[in-house]
């Protein structure tokens, strides 16, 4: 596969690893919570377990994609990231044995997801690069809208248990993607595996490396508690909201693959430090008003919710190809290491830190929780173009046939 077939293969191969990746948010209120008996701050450091085990082991697993075929990685990590899904349905009994296993399952997504990017880059040429990167990047939401959609529906027919290991079926469709590359050797730099000095240096790739943190940060906030929100929605209105939480967190994650291609494409356009800005101040915005009418009319907030839906990820596609044009020849699986290790580290911090605003407000079927929780995810996003400000005062990467810095 090479090409075009590649960047198919590939982006379907995302679909399959990310089915189970939700799978905690998606049943955790409905049915780990009660069981389990769990605070909104346990609750989310359970589904922030996941980010953290991605956290830990991107740096080693994204720096050996400068030394090994990447191929190789992803596919160990789509296996990992199966077996530890099943496993979690079939052995977790509570809140640690659950969060040792999910955070096994992120660690086998850590072999997948940036060791994937960087195979598929490896294997394109460079004027193909900056769509595929955002597409292989957007497919990503589509993967998390089924992965909400399926394991909320299997919960509710077969019971929680099945959804995990249903959902865990899906990397095998990496596997076999992975089997299917031809092999590429990466020519091997020197110094040590996790010197990420000269990526530290790079102020260009810097700043985006810290505005997807910021990005990761709001993006997982919302992702692990957005069932939740409109669980308080319904709760609050009944019959007349308009629809329920399965739907409208298939919906807010369906719409953002089209949002992340559409944010690149106003990239390449109005160049990616104007675009990004924009579009993460708009979100900050948007997560204010949602947590200010929290308590209002549900179809203001369907509205809202749904432009969320949309601001939040637009910006993704453009970080990671940004993030990709400026990084160092030799470097460049250093600097998606560093770049996945900025993003799922906040990604973690963030499914704890809205859980615990949530119990501070006076928990989830509070408006005050949830004007605190939303509040939380604006104030993140802001740091992004204070990041992209500061990147600005060193040089640029260089000029992008498809893209402005």
């Amino acid at each position: 596969m090479n090409g075009r077939s590649l960047t198919v293969a590939m982006c379907a191969g995302q679909v399959g690893s990310l089915l189970p990746h939700v799978v905690v948010p998606a049943v955790m209120i409905s049915h780990l919570v009660p069981q389990w008996g769990l605070s909104n701050a346990q609750a989310g450091l359970l589904a922030a377990s996941y980010a953290a085990g991605y956290m830990c082991a991107v740096p080693v697993l994204g720096a050996m994609t400068d030394r090994i075929d990447a191929k190789r990685l992803l596919l160990l990590g789509s296996l990992l990231s199966a077996a530890a899904t099943i496993a979690f349905g079939v052995f977790a009994q509570g809140m640690i044995s659950g969060m040792l296993l999910w955070a096994l399952a992120g660690i086998g997504f850590a072999g997948a997801y940036m060791p994937g990017l960087r195979a598929l880059t490896d294997r394109l040429d460079p004027g193909d690069a900056s769509r595929s990167v955002t597409l292989y990047t957007s497919s990503f939401s589509l993967g998390v809208g089924l992965s909400f959609l399926s394991s909320q529906l299997i919960a509710d027919a077969m019971g929680w248990r099945w959804s995990f290991v249903l959902t865990g079926l899906g990397p095998l469709m990496m596997v076999w993607t992975a089997w299917r590359m031809e092999p590429r050797v990466p020519q091997v730099r020197s110094g040590a595996l996790l010197d990420f000095r000269p990526v530290l240096r790079n102020r260009s790739a810097m700043g985006y490396i810290l505005g997807y943190g910021a990005h990761c940060f709001e993006l997982y906030g919302m992702r692990t508690w957005i069932v939740a929100f409109w669980s308080f929605v319904v709760a609050r209105h009944g019959a007349a909201t308009p629809l329920d939480a399965i739907t409208v967190s298939v919906l807010v994650t369906l719409i953002a693959m089209p949002a992340s291609i559409l944010g690149n494409e106003c990239s390449i356009r109005f160049g990616r430090h104007r675009a990004i800005t924009c579009i993460q101040l708009t979100s900050a915005a948007v997560a204010v008003l949602i947590g200010l009418f929290a308590d209002g009319s549900p179809w203001l907030l369907l509205g809202l919710v749904l432009l969320y839906g949309i601001t939040v990820p637009a910006d993704s596609g453009s970080l990671t190809a940004g993030m990709s044009a400026s990084a160092e020849s030799g470097f460049k699986g250093a600097t998606m290491a560093l770049h996945s290790t900025v993003g799922f580290g906040l990604s973690a911090l963030a499914g704890w830190a809205v859980g615990a605003a949530l119990d501070a407000g006076g928990g989830s079927d509070s408006p005050t929780a949830w004007l605190a929780g939303f509040g939380l995810l604006a104030a993140g996003i802001l740091m992004g173009p204070l990041a992209l400000r500061w990147s600005r005062a060193g040089p640029q990467e260089s000029p992008d046939p498809r893209a402005k810095a």
